[in-house]
Parts: structure tokens; sequence; C-alpha cells
């Protein structure tokens, strides 16, 4: 900047300001007032412009002034009369015009250099201030991953968390389930135990050669009753090993052991199974109805629409309260999909909660009662199924959530 300041400082040169204007009609219109015989000279005595001084001729001269400074002067032949004069104020004014232009020339390019300049070192700054942000998008993107990470992580560990609270309160239920036919069988089998020990006592007396009437004999040991009761125990205890049998077998087909993770499956089989488990655990205000349509099977994983049946009717069983109520659950195939519906009369969802019933930890039981993935993980479930779940509810009258199903090239 220093060397284009200096340069904008010096002075111009005669010979500068000539060069800038056009000289041929500048020389046309000396040669008519001067004739053949001038010259433009600078202060040193160098010749710019004109043919020249004839040797030995007399000369004229008058001085070129620029900016109130003489930079050169105009020689012509004393014939020319007063016109070295008038020519040479007349070239003056030319040259003052071109030095006005010069300057202004010069101010302009002084200012686009400026310009330039500042661009330049704004656009320094800016590459500076990318270079930063690049760097601080890189982290953050690291930070970012890492978090993603560590939250795709902590969702796994609850998901697992709540599948396992599921088959927590499930195996809770089947334990008291079962408990209920084993306490009985146990009680049962004590009986039996001391009608054998009655029967043993009497034919033990009868081996030994008991005299007397057999009648008393039979009234001390009450073989009459012990007869009449044990079949009743024996029909007892089977009923209730046959109920531990079935509910084994429900249990055992809602787990799905038996199942390839994706095989051809009969929805409508999933929903006998997971109702009949969870409706052994049902108190008796609560009632359950199905109206399951023929579907064609579908390849799915089992266990997981398990799962998800499991979750809905459970909800369904909860929304009923206390009071009790009605759960009908119906299975249709139509327009290439299946509809599986489990419809509650309870109270409904609120409308100011209803967007928010699919969002991970979102419950409206107790503290304890439910960790708030059911509906989250069902509806996960079953968009990997390549099918969505759909609710409608009214307070007070009841919800329905529907799973919609496409009958091919559903499964993930």
């Amino acid at each position: 900047m220093s060397e284009r300041l200096e340069r904008f400082d010096r002075d111009v040169t005669l010979g500068e300001l000539l060069r800038a204007l056009p000289l041929a009609q500048l020389q046309a219109v000396l040669a008519a007032a001067l004739g053949d015989n001038w010259a433009i000279e600078e202060a040193g005595g160098t010749r710019l412009l004109g043919p020249g001084i004839q040797p030995g001729s007399a000369v004229s001269e008058a001085p070129l002034r620029i900016d109130f400074e003489t930079s050169g002067r105009l020689l012509a032949c004393p014939s020319a009369g007063g016109q070295v004069e008038s020519c040479a104020a007349w070239l003056e004014m030319v040259l003052a015009g071109a030095y006005r232009y010069r300057m202004a020339a010069d101010l302009h390019l002084e200012a686009v250099h400026a310009d330039y300049e500042e661009l330049q070192r704004k656009h320094a700054e800016l590459k500076a201030s990318e270079a930063r942000y690049r760097d601080l998008a890189a982290q953050l993107e690291q930070r970012v991953q890492a978090q993603v990470a560590q939250i795709e992580r902590t969702q796994r560990q609850l998901y697992q968390a709540e599948k396992m609270a599921a088959v927590g309160g499930l195996a809770a239920g089947m334990a008291h389930e079962i408990n209920n036919p084993i306490g009985f069988i146990r009680s049962n089998l004590a009986s039996a135990s001391a009608y054998f020990d009655k029967m043993r006592g009497a034919l033990d007396a009868l081996k030994r050669g008991h005299d007397g009437p057999v009648d008393p004999l039979w009234q001390r040991f009450d073989l009459d009753f012990t007869l009449e009761d044990f079949p009743v125990l024996l029909a007892e205890s089977v009923s209730g090993a046959d109920r531990v049998a079935r509910i084994i077998a429900n249990l055992k087909t809602y787990a799905s052991i038996d199942c390839l993770p994706s095989a051809k499956t009969d929805l409508n089989e999933a929903v006998r199974a997971a109702a009949a488990v969870l409706a052994d655990q049902w108190p008796d205000k609560v009632s359950l109805e199905m109206d399951l349509a023929h579907l064609p099977q579908i390849d799915c994983d089992q266990s997981r629409m398990n799962q998800v049946l499991f979750a809905l009717i459970q909800n369904a069983y909860h929304a009923l309260g206390e009071q009790g109520g009605a759960i009908r659950i119906a299975s249709r195939a139509t327009d290439g999909e299946i509809r599986l519906d489990v419809r509650d009369n309870g109270s409904g969802i609120a409308a100011d909660i209803l967007p928010r019933i699919f969002d991970p930890f979102f419950t409206t039981r107790e503290v304890g009662k439910g960790m708030g993935l059911g509906l989250t993980v069902s509806r996960d479930i079953v968009a990997a199924h390549g099918g969505c779940i759909e609710v409608e509810t009214a307070v007070g009258a009841g919800s329905m959530f529907s799973i919609r199903l496409p009958i091919a090239g559903g499964a993930a």
C-alpha cells in the first residue's frame, strides 16, 4: 500500500500527460496554427512532440504549466507571431483537463485497490472463521454421534427392562394361577394319605383275624366317608393337574418356544394364546369376547407379536379399572391387510394426553406400576413388520387399538 501511495503522490510529467491525449489530433491543430517549425519539450530539453525547430532559426517559446508548475515549453518560429502564447495557453487547458482526468483515474484506482485489499482481508478472516467452524462442527458431530450411540444403548436397555417387567408381571400371575391348583392338589394328596392310613388300619385288623361284627370296625375307620370322598378327591386333583398343564401350554404358545424368529403364523392363534394367558388372571367382573375371522398366515416373529397383543390386552384390562367391564378382540382380513382390534369399554383416553401415549416413558399408571414403554415397543414391533397401530377413543366410552399388518411382504 505504501508503494501505491508514493505512486499516487508523485508529480505527473508532461510526457505522461501527452501520452494520455490523442496525439494525431493535437499535432494537426498545432501544425495548423504554428506551421512546420515547432516543438514541445520537457523542462530538461527532451523533445516530446512536433517536427522540431530548423537549425539556425529564431525561436519563440512559451512555458507550459501544470498545476502551477512549469513542466515544459512550446517552441515555434517568430513568424508564428502571437500564436505561440495562444497555443501554449490552449495546450495548458488541454493538459489541465488531462491532469484532472489522471488525478480522478488515480483516485478511482486507489479506491478500487483499497476496496480489494479490504475484501482480501475480510476473505482471509472468513476463511479463518470457516476453519474454526469446521473444526467445531467436526467436534459437535463426534459428540452427537457419541450421544446417539449412548441413547441407543440406553433405549435397548430400557426396552429390555420393559420386556423383563412384563415377563415379571406375567410370571407373578402365572405363579399365582399355578399355585392355586398345586395348593389343593397338595391338600388332596395329604387327605388321600390319611384315607390310605384308615383303609390300611381296617385291612390290618381284618388280616389279624378280627373277631366280632365288621360294622363297628367300619365305623371306627369312617370307611363310608373315606370311600365316598376318595374318588372326588382324585377327580379334583386330576382337574387341578389339567389346569396346570393348560396354563403351561398357553404360556408355551404365548412364548412361541417352538417357533422360528420369522415363520408362517396364524395371528388368531397368537390372539388366543395371549388372551388365554391373561384371562386366567382376571376376576369374574371382567369379560372377554372374541370375534375372530379366518386369517391367512403371514411371515412374522410370533413371539414379538405375542408381546404386542399381550401389551394391548393388558392395557385394556387396566383401562376397565376396579369396576370391571368387557374386552372385545376382533380380527379381519380385508384389502390386502390383516386388522386386529382390541376394544374396551373403560375410561377412555383424554384428548390432552392422546398425542403422547406412544412416547417413551409416558404412563398414566401409578409410580412403580409401569415404565411407559409398552405402547412404544408395540408400535416399533408392528412398524418393523410393515404395519401400524391406530387408536380410537372417547372419554367414558372406552378405547380401541387397531393393529394393521400387510398380508404379503410384511415381515422385517
